[in-house]
């Protein structure tokens, strides 16, 4: 020891010792290394397995918002077109959404959040985009039932629009489809004839789009006609509606 402190002569010596030992400090020294990188490789896959979690949640979120998103777009397309399709500048029209369906397969009623409180009344008419829908048969305060054109107890006074011919459609029970009833079989009426409401209507106003001939079947030993149609509207696929309020148009005093 003193002679290595004063002395250059054990360096060769040390320096071939630690030569020789460095693959054995290698092999110590392993397992540690490989503990190190195992946790490290675990905590990384850790790591990558919540990213990724997470990314796959805001990625759901995000698809969610573009649905909703393409659900408003529709929805107001919708009502934009219901509103152009407004024919009659002497009649204002209110927006109403479908709360509620009837679960009766042959009643066909709905339920609308529109009440007293915001002007409905019974049997105010209901119309869509396409046409004609239901009317109004009960009023709560902020909600209000109405049967649908297609309701087996309906029946609205009709227009041929071809030949001026009046008639009746009645609900069949189904929501694709109308009944003229009581046409003999001499009736003009054809396949494609367009139905409107009339001046006769009642509670509907003139000139509202029905339906539209569907078949025209005679039987010779029948009385009238078999005749269906379907309807204008979409009663099918109804989110919201149109409700018709005729308004009252002041005349101006003559000079």
């Amino acid at each position: 020891m003193l002679t290595d402190l004063r002395t250059d002569l054990g360096e060769a010596p040390r320096g071939w010792l630690m030569a020789t030992l460095h693959p054995l400090q290698v092999t110590v020294a392993t397992p540690t290394r490989l503990l190190d990188w195992s946790e490290d490789a675990t905590v990384s896959r850790a790591d990558l397995a919540r990213e990724n979690a997470r990314l796959k949640r805001e990625r759901l979120l995000a698809d969610a918002r573009l649905q909703q998103l393409a659900s408003l777009r529709a929805e107001n397309d919708r009502l934009r077109t219901m509103l152009d399709a407004t024919p009659s500048p002497d009649m204002s029209v209110q927006v109403a959404r479908l709360l509620e369906v009837d679960s009766e397969p042959f009643r066909h009623r709905i339920t609308l959040d529109k009440g007293a409180t915001n002007g409905v009344y019974e049997r105010q008419a209901i119309i869509d985009a396409q046409g004609v829908v239901g009317q109004i048969t009960q009023v709560g305060p902020t909600t209000s039932n109405a049967v649908l054109i297609s309701d087996p107890g309906h029946a609205i006074q009709v227009e041929v629009i071809r030949n001026g011919l009046r008639t009746v459609a009645f609900g069949a029970g189904d929501v694709g489809l109308l009944e003229l009833r009581f046409l003999p079989n001499n009736t003009d009426i054809k396949v494609g004839d367009l139905l409107v409401t009339t001046s006769l209507a009642g509670d509907y106003p003139a000139g509202y789009p029905v339906g539209e001939v569907l078949s025209v079947e005679l039987e010779p030993r029948a009385a009238f006609a078999r005749v269906t149609a379907t309807p204008s509207a979409s009663l099918a696929t109804l989110r919201e509606v149109l409700l018709l309020n005729p308004e009252t148009i002041e005349s101006e005093p003559d000079e």
